[in-house]
């Protein structure tokens, strides 16, 4: 990286908010690249469940991340943090200014303030996974929230890997999870945050309107492709696991995707509330594009 200051500027927020359109509109102004902070659109068979910009919704921008691994490979944060650094310093010997854009919240961390490396003992992981089994996920969301309320207030709830994630941390550390993800690295770069959101029951509209347009394109049938693989780590997540429940016959198709986008209005509450707690967030409506570059002019000038 030359001596020059260098920006990496972040557009985050809930689903369904426009974060994608607005990071290739900036992108584009600025002669630059993205760098995707979302932990479902890097894999290659997940296109439609994950809401992937299309080549034509990318309008010839450069976007890092996409389709970059396989739902067969392992994939981390922390590896995430590691490949995108790397990349990032490739990028800026010919660019000034980056847009890291998503809405997965541990990945944005991840690249902005870093990831602890936290010590790993198999026995308290078996132990967790042992505890689950025999008492159920209520249980463990119970002591989750006794733990770590903190984590646990933006934690898919839902989601078993994620509880355990945030109850083997502590009993491997001593310390809690959100605590270990609040550690932050220093960085090369000067780093600016653009937060989109806009009224509930406008995001909610959104939000319904995007499910039905994955319908028309295909989810159903991109969930049929990827059922036999249900048990894989990257498909447990929103936008499957709701059509996976209609494949098994536990659910009509009606009733999944209300469950869809159910699931997804307390995905995007999570979100925002992970990102609130970035100060350095500044918040817009969707709608305030003109303000937005007219503040990262003079952000960038600084």
């Amino acid at each position: 990286m030359t001596n020059k200051t260098k920006h990496l500027v972040f557009i985050v927020g809930p689903t369904a908010i426009g974060k994608t359109g607005l990071g290739v509109h900036l992108a584009n102004k600025y002669n630059s690249e993205v760098i995707s902070c979302d932990s479902r659109q890097i894999y290659q068979e997940m296109a439609i469940g994950t809401a992937k910009p299309t080549v034509e919704e990318m309008e010839g921008v450069p976007h890092h991340f996409v389709d970059s691994h396989s739902i067969f490979d392992r994939y981390t944060a922390g590896m995430f943090e590691t490949d995108a650094l790397k990349l990032i310093d490739t990028l800026f010997e010919k660019h000034d200014v980056l847009f890291a854009v998503g809405g997965s919240g541990l990945y944005v961390n991840a690249l902005a303030f870093g990831i602890e490396d936290i010590p790993f003992k198999q026995e308290v992981r078996d132990a967790v996974i042992n505890q689950w089994e025999n008492e159920g996920l209520d249980k463990l969301v119970a002591e989750l929230k006794e733990i770590d309320p903190e984590y646990a207030a933006t934690a898919d709830l839902k989601n078993p890997r994620r509880v355990m994630r945030g109850l083997e941390v502590y009993k491997m550390s001593g310390k809690k999870y959100s605590e270990w993800r609040n550690t932050k690295k220093k960085r090369p770069f000067k780093m600016h945050w653009i937060g989109l959101n806009t009224e509930r029951e406008t995001l909610y509209e959104r939000i319904h309107k995007r499910v039905d347009i994955m319908l028309e394109n295909g989810l159903l049938e991109e969930n049929k492709e990827l059922f036999q693989h249900k048990g894989l780590k990257p498909l447990e997540t929103v936008g499957y696991q709701e059509i996976f429940k209609h494949l098994e016959g536990n659910a009509t198709l009606e009733e999944s995707i209300e469950q869809l986008k159910r699931n997804t209005r307390v995905f995007a509450k999570k979100q925002i509330t992970w990102f609130k707690k970035i100060q350095d967030v500044k918040w817009y409506a969707p709608r305030d594009r003109k303000q937005i570059e007219m503040d990262l002019v003079h952000n960038l000038s600084k």
